[in-house]
């Protein structure tokens, strides 16, 4: 059976209002994540100023149970999410099932057990779960559609992702240049006016619940002239180098399966969990608390000028989101990605005097260390541009970020396209202890 053609044919409408009924549904579902993210972070931080030793009973033994209750009931919720949707866009455009990497039980898994890490300390952020936890409400739609043929199934799932790159953001350009860069190269033609709408709906539900404020706050940066090009040009060598370093020793494991780490990792993953938790505690400690939760409150003060921080806390950041990685808990890298580049950014400051320098470098910094450690320039520009308020330094913030993309690119390949491999099965099942990364 064809689709009707007419622009008001009721097929082509029952399939539009599915899409928006779901893309709503992930806004809230991801603005719903947002909320109990934050109350998760306040636990944690209010036991720590209660009881200074607390990270070194909380970090370790919730990573044990998070990582063992993902394995044992939501087995393929672990890690950021966003490979796991890449690699359920190439299965679905194949053929293969999918449940294993999106789905409901997936998406709730995705959201308690990812705050209950936060409520460990863990350095990991929502924004990245959020896209698995939007592309699962996105793919369960498609049994609603009116018509099988009327969204192909991957675009569905693309289309989820970068709705929820929209939503945890409140940037809804992003998700939708996101959708391009990352999740998948194109959008199919046919179709891609109402994935577009599904992505824009789904990040005006966002900003609706939320309100239209800026993820990090706003800086003014109307006075940006050529003085500008020396730190773009440091900062996305300096920010290139580290991190392109960054994803690619989160590939290690999945390069050299066979070390005596990792095949330890592999036979006890829970213990390994606890032992990551334990060192995640130590390193916040040593950094006063710098490196707990996700960062974003501690960028936010950085970015907004409230905050300096000391030399070492872009190593305790670096350090910490490696190991909360590597633990095996639902959890991504975006907002500690963004709270490294802030921290390198306090620290190359000083290499540019001059009034109001600090602020656009601690930008310029954010932008190119998520863009080398996704290699996805354009995504972390806008992104950045968007979260800060930051429109007048949207030149430096494309040249600063395809500049630590190129730096990026020479030390290893992309870092979610390479981590999608591991989740590629012909069954579409959830991955095996040793394919979780």
């Amino acid at each position: 059976m064809k689709l009707a053609r007419g622009p008001w044919s009721t097929l082509r409408w029952r399939t539009r209002i599915v899409l928006w009924l779901a893309s709503a549904l992930a806004g809230l579902a991801v603005v719903c994540f947002a909320k109990m993210a934050d109350g998760a972070l306040y636990v944690f931080f209010s036991l720590t100023k209660a009881h200074p030793w607390a990270p070194l009973v909380l970090a370790p033994v919730i990573g044990m149970v998070t990582v063992w209750a993902t394995r044992k009931y939501f087995a393929g919720s672990q890690g950021s999410g966003i490979p796991q949707v890449i690699a359920a866009t190439r299965n679905a455009k194949l053929g293969r099932a999918v449940d294993g990497l999106v789905s409901l039980r997936i998406a709730c898994g995705k959201i308690l057990l990812g705050c209950f890490a936060l409520v460990g300390g863990f350095s990991a952020g929502r924004e990245g779960p959020s896209v698995q936890v939007a592309s699962s409400i996105l793919h369960f739609s498609h049994r609603f559609l009116p018509h099988a043929r009327a969204i192909r199934a991957e675009d569905l799932i693309l289309a989820g992702g970068a709705a929820g790159v929209a939503a945890a953001f409140n940037t809804p350009l992003a998700g939708i240049v996101f959708a391009v860069e990352e999740l998948g190269r194109r959008l199919e033609t046919r179709t891609s006016g109402v994935l577009i709408s599904t992505i824009i709906l789904s990040g005006l539900v966002s900003i609706a619940l939320l309100g239209n404020y800026n993820y990090f706050g706003r800086f003014s940066a109307a006075d940006v002239s050529l003085a500008i090009v020396l730190p773009v040009l440091v900062c996305g060598v300096v920010c290139g180098w580290l991190g392109g370093l960054f994803s690619q020793i989160l590939l290690w494991p999945q390069r050299r399966p066979g070390f005596v780490l990792w095949r330890w990792r592999t036979e006890h993953p829970v213990k390994f969990a606890g032992l990551c938790g334990l060192a995640v505690a130590l390193v916040g400690l040593g950094a006063q608390g710098l490196s707990f939760g996700s960062g974003y409150a501690i960028t936010q003060q950085v970015v907004t000028g409230e905050l300096a921080l000391p030399w070492y806390a872009a190593a305790a950041r670096y350090l910490a989101t490696l190991l909360t990685y590597f633990s095996g808990i639902p959890g991504g890298i975006f907002a500690p990605s963004l709270a490294v580049g802030a921290a390198m950014g306090a620290n190359l400051a000083p290499l540019f005097p001059g009034d109001g320098a600090v602020i656009p470098v601690i930008t310029l910094c954010m932008t190119a260390f998520l863009a080398a450690v996704t290699q996805s320039p354009i995504t972390a520009a806008i992104i950045v541009m968007e979260m800060v308020d930051g429109h007048g330094m949207v030149l430096s913030l494309m040249a600063v970020a395809l500049i630590a993309r190129a730096v990026s690119s020479r030390l290893g390949p992309e870092l979610y396209q390479q981590l999608a491999v591991g989740f590629l099965r012909d069954d579409g099942a959830a991955p095996t202890a040793t394919a979780i990364k």
